[in-house]
């Protein structure tokens, strides 16, 4: 039943947060009657957007102050400078940013969405929102009140009538998706049909062939860094320096059967999927066919590694009939309830699977349909591509730290993708993988202008990428600014410099921080040739980029930069500053970092 008014929600989210918010919201607005739609931004029809009269945003900021992949073509369009200034006079807006403060660009995108849709005409029913992943709650914080204030001012706007009642949180939605048990049976290899030849995208991978998978830092060190290398002859694929390369994973065959153990559901049951919700189409049929096996569903699709999120609790909740369980879940989903919830879920890094071990009465509870409501998407994980498509035409290669930490849970916690990559056995037979190629945010000179570049880690990758291609090319005045731990253990790509090195391509300087009493990072060896960047930044108009952990590297080399700035072209601190941000204007300064 709706019977208010419709409300479109869309979302921009580059690893799943942002539309899980949306989600919830979602769900909140169709409690309370509303005619809801839900989707990514770029699946949005624009044109439709000066005929809508409620549209709420959810968006992310991803790298520096860039907008996720699934909602590229709508910032396009939505930043022209030539569209009318009363486009959307028509239109009731509300914009929830979800970011984290580490970064520079805070919530960026959302800031700028706000004020864009403003500026077209738009009316903002609730002020700004601008969620921070680095709350002591997270970004609940954040979310909860700026959704209350949301749905309070809109039943004002439009109240339900006299007789007509809000639903109960306990109401249970109908699913986005219909899974029935089948008795027709599947190939067992069908819902990863290869198809090569096909134009590369997410909609139509290339499955490339995995030639090698090299460990390249010393067996005794703590880091596990992979140089993998594929195989894309006659894939179509070209790629630039600095373009990306996303790769879709797998979960685990040993917890794919502790998940299938608890749901008692067996592995080699055949189901059909089908969609139940038109903005909620079916997975992309090389991934998962609508005829499938359980087995293949849960391997292929649901995402029992992750971080659950608050949604998933909720979800939960509506299923348990066990006493102690349903109220622990029901504390999670409120507001006084956040705390623990963080406690019990995000400092430790507990995954969906061991939540549903620990709440093993429910899950058991909960209906087939649902498993794909309850759980998300293996999202694909994205990789800066370390090889020359000019260079290495019918190779893709790339660095990839394999991600394995401990936390104050017994079981080391371990990145899905990375762990699959790093486990494949290449000794028994072909192994592909399913792949494609996307632009990146850097956009390197393409004549023979200086390249200063920051790389420590496997922030080098797509630097290596850059130096293939000009070492082919002949072009020099380029400088790397390397650093890693131990020269002797994970000194990345030490041949590969030495070899541009040679050439006369390449200046490399290194800091190895724990060679030495005293540390020594990237910044440090920045000011100690203050001299030369100077020269190449204001008398030869060098590019500068980093690329790197987000953490602290970035502020610290831009810190590093603006204090040689100051000193080289003797300016005071604001004019140093002044400088380096008109260099981040005309993309002279670019920077991609990642969490």
């Amino acid at each position: 039943m709706d019977i208010r008014e419709k409300i479109v929600i869309l979302y921009g989210s580059e690893t799943g947060t942002a539309e899980d918010v949306a989600e919830r919201a979602t769900r909140q607005a169709r409690r309370r009657f509303y005619h809801t739609r839900v989707m990514p931004l770029d699946l949005y029809p624009i044109s439709n957007l000066i005929n809508e009269t409620l549209v709420v945003f959810v968006c992310s900021t991803t790298g520096d102050g860039e907008e996720p992949q699934n909602m590229k073509n709508f910032w396009k369009f939505i930043m022209r400078r030539g569209l009318p200034v009363n486009s959307l006079d028509n239109i009731q807006f509300a914009v929830l940013g979800l970011g984290d403060s580490s970064y520079q660009k805070f919530n960026y995108i959302a800031k700028k969405l706000f004020r864009r849709l403003q500026q077209l005409g738009g009316k903002a029913v609730v002020p700004l929102g601008l969620a921070d992943d680095m709350h002591d709650l997270g970004s609940d914080a954040v979310v909860d009140p700026w959704l209350k204030a949301l749905w309070e001012k809109l039943s004002n706007l439009y109240p339900l009538p006299p007789d007509v009642k809000i639903l109960p949180p306990d109401h249970i939605p109908d699913p986005y998706y219909r899974i029935t048990i089948s008795d027709e049976q599947t190939d067992d290899n069908s819902s990863n049909p290869i198809q090569n030849g096909i134009s590369q995208s997410q909609t139509h991978p290339f499955f490339a062939r995995v030639i090698s998978n090299d460990r390249v830092t010393a067996i005794d060190h703590f880091q596990d860094v992979r140089l993998v290398k594929m195989d894309i002859a006659d894939s179509g694929i070209s790629y630039d320096p600095g373009d990306v390369v996303h790769i879709q994973p797998q979960n685990s065959a040993d917890t794919v059967q502790r998940f299938l153990n608890m749901v008692q559901v067996g592995s080699n049951q055949h189901i059909q999927i089908s969609s139940n919700d038109p903005d909620h189409p079916l997975p992309h049929p090389w991934l998962l066919q609508s005829r499938c096996t359980v087995w293949q569903l849960v391997q292929n699709y649901l995402d029992i590694n992750s971080i659950p999120r608050r949604s998933f609790f909720e979800i939960l909740a509506l299923f348990s009939d066990d006493e102690m369980e349903k109220e622990k879940l029901e504390e999670f989903c409120t507001a006084d309830g956040q705390e623990e919830l963080f406690s019990y879920c995000n400092r430790p890094r507990r995954t969906i699977l061991e939540v549903l071990e620990d709440f093993h009465k429910t899950i058991s509870k909960v209906p087939l349909t649902y498993l794909m409501d309850l759980i998300p998407a293996i999202k694909p994980r994205s990789f800066s591509i370390a090889s020359s498509n000019k260079a290495l035409p019918t190779e893709l290669h790339i660095l990839m730290a394999v991600v394995r930490y401990r936390s104050k849970l017994v079981k080391p916690r371990e990145g899905l993708c990375s762990n699959w990559l790093a486990n494949l056995n290449l000794k028994n037979g072909e192994v592909r993988i399913p792949i494609w190629v996307t632009k990146s945010n850097f956009k390197f000179p393409t004549q023979h202008t200086p390249v200063i570049m920051v790389g420590p880690g496997t922030g080098c990758a797509p630097f290596r990428c850059f130096l293939q291609e000009r070492a082919k090319e002949s072009i020099k005045d380029n400088v790397l600014f390397f650093g890693c731990r131990y020269e002797a253990k994970d000194f990345l790509c030490k041949e590969d410099w030495k070899q541009f090195e040679e050439k006369n391509i390449l200046r490399l300087f290194t800091a190895f921080s724990r060679d030495q009493e005293d540390k020594v990072y990237v910044q440090h060896k920045i000011k100690e040739n203050g001299t030369l960047l100077w020269e190449l930044i204001h008398s030869r108009d060098a590019y500068l980029f980093i690329a790197g952990n987000s953490k602290q590297m970035p502020n610290g080399v831009t810190d590093a930069l603006k204090e040689v700035i100051q000193q080289e072209g003797h300016m005071t601190a604001e004019q140093a500053s002044e400088y380096v941000t008109n260099l981040e204007k005309v993309k002279r300064f670019q920077k991609e970092t990642w969490s």
